[in-house]
């Protein structure tokens, strides 16, 4: 099977400073692995279209995305949140990331692909429905999952994260929305800081505490989230795909390893054959340790070809 592998030039061109962990650096190590690996040769590439404004406001409020395009900076930098910034170049990125889900989507929902993967940044799943939040200023799984809620007309998407960080914006965004079920994964207590969501019946959220391996995550996974989505029955798969809770990146301290995403990946990957004709789309969010970002993403890709 061929996999769409979906990202652009420009999502590399923000720079938020040498010492920065949301760097171009992650895409670029993305790359090499592929190289070394030999995936590149089972990828089908397609250039991420720029998100319009309309796709943007299913996910959040209209006056949010206004004050994101009125604040971007033709130079400089200007921050929104204690964690976020926005320099040049830094909407065009923001757009790229959101309309590469959007076009996964409708890839996988016409048929042209049942899987796809988008290497984009900025990363998308802390940013709330009129917060940025965590480097994220659009939250691109949830204008993907609100694409093909509307436009596709499904019943059923789920979102799939396994990011060390927990995925507030996502939470926000589809709490109580019976269209949309939420499954994550991170460490607790951790960045955002927030609570996590236990409350509404459509969100499966499961703190893993500092240290945890992939013993204890996959536990998680099997335990919580398997029985939601046998319930559930998602006609489409999107996974918030962050590698960041490998053992070597300092941004968390859980210890998975290449091993451990590939098993998750082909949990997916067998619930989207139950269930969803196969179709996955999957977008990278964290992920700052380079090399083991690029061996991490190349697992995923693996278990994605089935």
């Amino acid at each position: 099977m061929t996999l769409a592998f979906i990202s652009h030039p420009d999502c590399t061109l923000p720079e938020l400073g040498d010492h920065h962990p949301e760097s171009p650096r992650r895409l670029s190590a993305i790359e090499d692995q592929l190289l070394a690996s030999g995936l590149e040769f089972a990828l089908r590439r397609y250039d991420a279209p720029l998100a319009s404004r309309e796709q943007l406001c299913r996910a959040h409020a209209a006056s949010y995305v206004e004050e994101i395009f009125s604040t971007a900076p033709a130079e400089g930098s200007v921050w929104l949140d204690t964690s976020t910034s926005m320099v040049q170049h830094s909407l065009t990125a923001a757009l790229r990331a959101a309309g590469a889900v959007v076009l996964g989507v409708d890839l996988a929902l016409t048929g042209q692909t049942r899987a796809a993967f988008c290497s984009v940044r900025p990363p998308g799943h802390h940013a709330e429905y009129d917060q940025a939040m965590g480097f994220c200023l659009f939250n691109n799984v949830a204008i993907g999952a609100a694409h093909a809620l509307h436009t596709h007309a499904l019943k059923r998407v789920a979102i799939l994260d396994f990011d060390a960080h927990h995925g507030n914006g996502i939470e926000s965004i589809f709490s109580d929305n019976p269209g949309v079920l939420y499954c994550s994964t991170f460490q607790h207590p951790c960045f955002p800081h927030r609570d996590n969501g236990q409350g509404s019946a459509n969100v499966i959220a499961v703190p893993l505490p500092a240290e945890s391996t992939g013993t204890e995550f996959r536990m998680a996974v099997e335990d919580r989230w398997l029985p939601a989505l046998e319930q559930f029955r998602p006609e489409l798969i999107l996974i918030s795909a962050g590698f960041d809770a490998h053992i070597e990146d300092d941004m968390a301290d859980l210890c998975l390893r290449e091993s451990d995403f590939t098993w998750v990946t082909g949990f997916i990957y067998d619930c989207a054959e139950r269930h969803a004709a196969g179709r996955i789309v999957s977008v990278l969010e964290g992920g700052y340790a380079l090399p083991a970002l690029g061996r991490s993403v190349a697992a995923h890709l693996n278990a994605l070809l089935g």
